[in-house]
């Protein structure tokens, strides 16, 4: 003999699992193919062709007491193993490398194919801001180019 309830919980849980099932698969979906915003336009710097682009259009969050946004720079051209350090940071003008050997952010690390940086940024980024990326060479030398902040960006 079936014994019978009306609670709440009962009449709603097949709806509740079938809402869970839903959801997994949505957000399993959304992770095997995410969307990244349009790469920057390519640049030359010494050897090197550096492509960035940011991880998403999210204004600058806060990492260990720094501003930072996240970027993937793709080099096409040159070998990343003839940069001794490279910096990435968004400002009115580019950081001194004395400023940037303090702390960890802003250091571009990674494989040959692509690095990662948590690029120094300020906490609202402007129109008059643009995106610097310092390298130095196993030689000393230092070469610096800067790409416009697109409008999607701006806060």
């Amino acid at each position: 003999m079936a014994r019978l309830s009306n609670s709440m919980w009962d009449r709603y849980k097949y709806k509740v699992n079938g809402l869970v099932l839903i959801l997994s698969c949505f957000f399993l979906y959304k992770n095997l193919f995410p969307q990244f915003p349009d790469a920057w336009s390519t640049k030359s710097i010494g050897s090197f062709e550096v492509t960035p682009m940011p991880y998403n259009l999210n204004s600058p969050y806060m990492h260990d007491g720094t501003y930072t946004k996240d970027f993937l720079l793709l080099f096409s051209q040159g070998e990343v193993a003839d940069i001794r350090q490279a910096y990435f940071n968004i400002g009115a003008a580019p950081l001194s490398l004395a400023d940037m050997q303090d702390a960890d952010a802003g250091i571009l690390h990674g494989s040959q194919h692509a690095q990662e940086v948590h690029a120094i940024a300020p906490k609202v980024i402007q129109a008059d801001h643009r995106a610097w990326l310092t390298i130095e060479n196993w030689q000393g030398k230092l070469k610096t180019v800067s790409w416009a902040i697109p409008k999607n960006l701006h806060q």
